[in-house]
């Protein structure tokens, strides 16, 4: 099985396509990783970002995909509409199944995109996903509605034009699941720790790797939230076992 990851990369190897291909690699699927942008920082500070040429973003998914047979792949970090929209043609001409992370703020701070780019993931990119995985702050920008409660959080994910996890990091560990209309809701124990840099990387490209493997949309998302959970709390991400509650099938 092989997958796909088109993000950036974070030379300290916690987020991004490195720590992407780990977590492909952990799971028991192959990774191929595009690169669309080059960043300059480590867990506790974001320095600066260089986008790559959107003619070698092509080049790169096209050499790949002329070797190998990808139906998955998941996307992070894209910097620009420009971006967003050739991967979302891509993604057409491919008949790729995605997975958006839909990246804009460095966990250690950095701006990583420019100002628009939650317009263009809803014109180019949401609509064509089969999940989106924003944190809060993301979710906010995608719906443009302010997220204080678990309520807000599901109103948020009925106005995102996919099926999405807010996931629930800055929400009291509340995850909340929307598939087909159908909403969920996941309650995780939340971790004193420092081991946070790339949270959001590694919860997409496990939901990728799961789907990969057969699981079913609500099932992947389960088992990467299994996933993460037993990163933070031992530090790495090779394990798969978690305390996990879920609760309110609405």
């Amino acid at each position: 099985m092989i997958v796909m990851s088109i993000a950036g990369v974070d030379p300290s190897g916690g987020a991004g396509v490195l720590t992407d291909i780990k977590a492909f690699q952990a799971i028991g699927v192959y990774g191929c990783g595009i690169v669309t942008a080059l960043t300059a920082q480590n867990p506790y500070k974001f320095f600066s970002t260089m986008p790559v040429p959107e003619e070698f973003i092509e080049e790169q998914i096209d050499s790949v995909m002329d070797s190998y047979d990808v139906e998955f792949i998941k996307t992070g970090m894209l910097y620009s509409p420009e971006i967003i929209k050739l991967v979302s043609k891509k993604i057409r001409e491919y008949d790729l199944k995605a997975v958006v992370d839909p990246v804009m703020v460095a966990t250690s701070g950095g701006d990583l995109t420019r100002e628009d780019i939650a317009k263009a993931f809803n014109k180019y990119l949401i609509p064509l996903s089969v999940l989106t995985t924003p944190n809060v702050s993301e979710a906010e920008k995608l719906a443009d509605f302010k997220i204080n409660t678990k309520e807000d959080a599901i109103e948020a994910s009925k106005m995102i034009k996919c099926n999405s996890i807010i996931t629930g990091g800055h929400l009291d560990g509340i995850n909340t699941i929307n598939i087909d209309g159908e909403i969920s809701i996941v309650k995780q124990e939340l971790i004193e720790t420092d081991n946070l840099h790339g949270t959001g990387c590694n919860l997409s490209a496990a939901i990728t790797a799961f789907l990969a493997k057969n699981n079913d949309l609500h099932t992947s998302i389960l088992k990467a939230l299994d996933y993460v959970y037993e990163g933070i709390k031992n530090g790495n991400y090779g394990t798969l076992i978690a305390k996990i509650q879920l609760f309110d099938h609405i």
